[in-house]
């Protein structure tokens, strides 16, 4: 054994022939980082959102606001008398899911579907939306320090719905919160 080896792992590797003594091990620190109660230590608390594009700038938004990402569905049923921004319904696992031109809703035209486009699933336990962007790009990690409650300013304008950005290097990655927007009022009157 090496001396950079920490605590953890080596009072797992001690288990190692005893099985049942290291299967209870893992459970208990399985239940203990569920419950948030162990965190490493000097380590920084961390901020875990999605990451995507949309009109040639990059946003992101809470893991927790987000249910899925799902790519452009094949059948998308228009509504009469929605507005434009409402591209319709969609049969996502036997459940009706409005579809919705994020860019559009937000007055920076309209997103061209094409092969990176995704719809980004609101985790909202009211209002069913799912958000149409132009690329996803995956989680992206930051450390909570990393935060700034400032939003930077966007081309697209949806500055009212930003909730501050993380500043990692050159880089800055406005948040969005999809709670602010799927609640506004101007996101719930889509009858034209």
């Amino acid at each position: 054994m090496t001396s950079t080896m920490s605590g953890t792992d080596l009072s797992l590797r001690s288990l190692r022939d005893r099985p049942f003594e290291l299967l209870k091990e893992l459970e208990k620190r399985s239940r203990a980082v569920a419950a948030g109660t162990v965190t490493e230590s000097g380590a920084e608390r961390e901020w875990v959102g999605v990451a995507f594009r949309m009109g040639g700038e990059t946003f992101l938004v809470a893991r927790e606001e987000t249910r899925e990402v799902l790519g452009y569905p094949v059948v998308v049923t228009r509504i009469p008398g929605a507005k434009s921004w409402v591209k319709g319904l969609a049969n996502v696992r036997g459940q009706l899911l409005p579809m919705l031109d994020l860019r559009q809703f937000l007055g920076s035209g309209a997103t061209a579907s094409g092969r990176n486009t995704r719809i980004v699933v609101v985790n909202h336990r009211d209002i069913p939306a799912g958000l149409m962007v132009d690329e996803v790009l995956g989680f992206r990690r930051f450390a909570e320090t990393e935060f700034s409650a400032e939003s930077p300013p966007t081309v697209i304008r949806c500055d009212s719905y930003l909730a501050g950005a993380f500043r990692r290097g050159g880089e800055v990655w406005p948040v969005l919160s999809l709670k602010s927007l799927v609640e506004s009022q101007s996101f719930m009157q889509a009858a034209s």
